[in-house]
């Protein structure tokens, strides 16, 4: 959903993609252009030369996680977006917007034909809270702990590469590497890397589902991108 919906790092069918970004909305984090407006939010602050400790995660894990679990933070000149119209004026992606938390229904009431009451219990309220509690974590760890070949000049936050977490996010914990190449669609650029999600599109690819998947070398250079650690 990350590399589709909000970097157009590969196309699919029409269909694909919504699949996709429904299994993203009932992580439980935002509907579509939640999460696009959170994602681009956090990249424009990130870019700056100055940028509030609540998007870079600065603050020790506590004060973190109390921000960035139950507040949210207003900016009295907030930048403004313009999101493609693709998405703002999709009917499927409208929908999804106005309804993304009552998504969870249809799969609770699966789970409770399923299993009843302990199976919606772990299937949903246990599920988003540790969806949503890893998505911090890991966003914690990848801008303050790891490995970094790349830096962007005058950018006041930098990612960082967490390959312990490599597997669990289908690689999308190198997070060094998207913040130099965020369009591509691998994330392990570096010997010994492993991007599952990358292995699943390249799967996908074979099967006529995806195509067209951008890698580093089909972006426009970065002036600011600086090479380290050789």
């Amino acid at each position: 959903m990350h590399r589709r919906l909000i970097h157009k790092s590969y196309q699919c069918p029409a269909w694909l993609e919504y699949l996709f970004v429904h299994l993203g909305v009932i992580v439980g984090l935002a509907g579509p252009v939640g999460m696009i407006k959170t994602h681009d939010m956090r990249d424009w602050a990130q870019r700056q030369q100055y940028c509030h400790d609540y998007f870079g995660h600065q603050q020790p894990m506590w004060k973190d996680f109390f921000w960035q679990i139950f507040c949210d933070i207003k900016l009295t000149y907030p930048p403004t977006f313009n999101i493609e119209t693709c998405v703002t004026q999709n009917n499927a992606y409208r929908c999804m917007e106005k309804t993304w938390m009552l998504q969870q229904l249809p799969l609770a009431l699966l789970l409770f034909w399923l299993g009843g009451m302990p199976w919606v219990v772990w299937g949903i309220c246990v599920r988003v809270s540790i969806s949503i509690i890893g998505h911090w974590l890991i966003g914690c760890f990848a801008h303050n702990h790891g490995q970094r070949n790349w830096h962007v000049n005058h950018a006041h936050i930098q990612g960082y590469n967490v390959p312990f977490a490599a597997l669990l996010t289908m690689g999308e914990s190198y997070h060094n590497n998207h913040h130099a190449f965020p369009g591509s669609a691998n994330f392990a650029l570096e010997k010994g890397q492993l991007d599952v999600g990358w292995l699943v599109l390249k799967k996908m690819e074979t099967l006529g589902l995806v195509w067209d998947l951008v890698l580093p070398k089909h972006l426009p250079k970065r002036d600011e991108l600086q090479r380290i650690n050789l």
